[in-house]
């Protein structure tokens, strides 16, 4: 395995840190309350990276994600690309490529998915119906990639008749909302259980990727913090407590880091990822858990002001960990994977 990124891929992510660091500041975040940033949103699509991410692969867009998780920059970028971008390209039909790509590249195009199937969709002669209890960035979407019962993916029209979006706060503000879907027509994208597990393995590890920002930026706070802060004459970081907790944050998030490439550059390589992409869940679930936690712990008091910049770390690593679907779930499922194909070796 060999992580070192490409020269495009090391561009992107020098494009998207510098952008992500300039506007995704902490008086925008203030000001977009739990809204999208929509200048950000057009700054992102001006430069072009939603739709580098055609040519960097997913480790790329981990990268990318990488930068975005550091300042908890509220845009649809993970959702537009892991349930738009990716998916049309890969498992669309050149009709479907010719008509959508465009949109999602420039920004004028927002999607998101409703992932995982939980079983509240099923489809009849093509009309869907059900529920889906919250979906990311929900509100900003034009475009809704669903799963049904069975594992089929279908594209839906966020404004179509049959389709109702309903707000809903989440941990973190993400734009969220409830989709209910009335018989609305949607369009089949995708081999069925196939291309959904493809995606949910992809989704996986790009959303792990942000956890491993967003953990890097919480703790990245807190190295400042007990670096500037003095109690009895000295830097809190001078204490032992201090340097092991901070320690043990570090290593968590390179936990998270290591997992989410690997599980990237082997998807990048047409090799099968869905354990490591598991693992790399369940490393951004349980372990994301731990840092952002301790980020906010090390400030102090301080960090029990809602109104700081850590804090919003606290609520999106609490929120990925929601998403990836929690440790002791995910460990189930890589458990049983590993178990099947076990079985599979010895027959």
């Amino acid at each position: 395995m060999d992580f070192t990124p490409s020269e495009e891929q090391s561009a992107a992510q020098g494009l998207a840190a510098r952008i992500f660091g300039d506007l995704s500041t902490h008086e925008r975040l203030v000001a977009a309350g739990t809204g999208t940033d929509a200048e950000l949103w057009k700054e992102l699509c001006a430069a072009g990276l939603p739709g580098a991410v055609e040519d960097v692969g997913l480790l790329g867009l981990v990268l990318l994600l990488e930068e975005q998780g550091r300042t908890t920059a509220q845009v649809p970028f993970a959702a537009t690309c892991v349930y738009g971008l990716l998916v049309i390209a890969e498992h669309g039909t050149a009709e479907q490529r010719e008509r959508l790509l465009p949109g999602l590249r420039d920004g004028t195009a927002v999607a998101t998915g409703a992932f995982p199937a939980r079983g509240g969709v099923h489809a009849s002669d093509g009309a869907l119906y059900g529920a889906v209890p919250w979906v990311p960035w929900l509100r900003d979407a034009t475009q809704v990639l669903v799963a049904d019962a069975d594992r089929a993916l279908w594209i839906v029209e966020a404004g179509a008749p049959g389709v109702a979006v309903v707000p809903v706060e989440t941990t973190a503000p993400w734009a969220a909302g409830r989709l209910v879907l009335d018989g609305v027509r949607g369009e089949r994208v995708g081999d069925g259980p196939g291309a959904y597990a493809a995606v949910l393995a992809t989704a996986r590890t790009a959303f792990a990727g942000l956890q491993a920002g967003v953990c890097a930026g919480s703790l990245a706070r807190a190295v400042h913090h007990t670096a500037t802060r003095e109690q009895f004459g000295r830097p809190l970081s001078t204490n032992q407590g201090v340097l092991l907790r901070a320690a043990d944050a570090h290593m968590d998030t390179e936990a998270i880091r290591v997992t989410a490439y690997e599980a990237a550059w082997r998807r990048d390589e047409q090799k099968e990822c869905g354990a490591q992409a598991l693992t790399a869940a369940w490393w951004a679930s349980e372990a994301g858990k731990r840092v952002v936690h301790a980020g906010q712990h090390l400030h102090g008091g301080t960090g029990a002001d809602l109104d700081h910049p850590v804090h919003r770390h606290f609520l999106w690593g609490r929120q990925l960990d929601a998403y990836l679907g929690c440790g002791s779930e995910v460990l189930e499922e890589l458990g049983l994977l590993l178990a099947d194909s076990r079985q599979g070796d010895a027959s």
